[in-house]
């Protein structure tokens, strides 16, 4: 857990007061990518990156927390999630899924985690995530899907595959999935499932668009099915989460963050940018 007010000595003569603080800094997802008629599928956008640990933050200092959007759908690759940052932390946006067959950005883009290659960008190789903050789309065969926090997006089979699956974090007093990435479009009708922890779901036959991924999670969207050519589903913004030992909780902050106790700690869960005074 955090640990609790301090005093760090610059020299002989003067010192300030740190407090060290956890934190979760989740970038935005990617946005899934498009089928084209009658042709190919979209893949599954990559998870927003992943990043905790704790940090000393200088007592009096002012830290501007800047909350990632998710990727925006568009009729070809989705775009890619927006970084998330917190004292030079800084969480990399999940890549879009590519986009169908007759489309020149068949291949995933990299990012946080990698977005999934569409049908059509079978020779391409998977795109990657950022190390230490997520994993690569999947690749090859049938659309796969984005990669998460915690596992590579699975590649091509039968219909759109799955998303890879986020990673737990129990900063807020209560296990909770993050940076799931998103399922690929249906290859034979069979949508891929989002990734756990926010991965928004391919598109079917029944449904042809790609399901967002949940906001504030980072999750990846899903990649879109091909008759209509809808747009892959748009990414889930991201997250910045802290905790403070109450005994050093300042109570000043900008933005909306969700304030709440978690044993002697002092939770705040920004949804959108804003900014904490230690």
């Amino acid at each position: 857990m955090a640990g609790s007010l301090q005093a760090v000595f610059m020299n002989q003569r003067s010192f300030v007061l740190t407090t060290t603080v956890d934190y979760l800094v989740v970038a935005g997802g990617g946005a899934g990518g498009a089928g084209q008629v009658n042709e190919s599928n979209g893949g599954g956008g990559g998870a927003g990156g992943y990043l905790t640990g704790t940090s000393d933050l200088i007592s009096g200092t002012t830290y501007t927390i800047t909350v990632g959007g998710g990727g925006s759908s568009t009729a070809t690759r989705g775009n890619n999630g927006s970084n998330s940052v917190f004292n030079s932390i800084t969480s990399i946006g999940g890549g879009g899924g590519g986009g169908g067959s007759g489309f020149a950005n068949g291949a995933g883009a990299s990012g946080g985690s990698g977005g999934g290659t569409s049908t059509s960008g079978s020779g391409n190789t998977a795109a990657a995530g950022t190390s230490g903050q997520g994993n690569a789309g999947g690749n090859s065969g049938n659309t796969p899907g984005g990669g998460g926090a915690g596992a590579a997006g699975a590649n091509g089979g039968g219909g759109g595959s799955g998303g890879g699956i986020g990673l737990a974090s129990s900063i807020t007093g209560t296990s909770t999935y993050y940076a799931g990435g998103g399922g690929g479009g249906g290859g034979g009708g069979t949508p891929g499932p989002g990734g756990l922890g926010g991965g928004g779901g391919g598109g079917g036959e029944a449904i042809a668009a790609g399901t967002a991924g949940t906001a504030n999670t980072g999750g990846g969207g899903g990649g879109s099915f091909s008759p209509g050519s809808p747009a892959g589903g748009a990414g889930g913004s991201g997250v910045v989460i802290l905790s403070v030992p109450t005994a050093s909780y300042t109570g000043t902050t900008t933005g909306s963050p969700t304030v709440t106790t978690s044993g002697a700690n002092t939770v705040l869960k920004f949804p959108d940018s804003g900014s904490y005074t230690a």
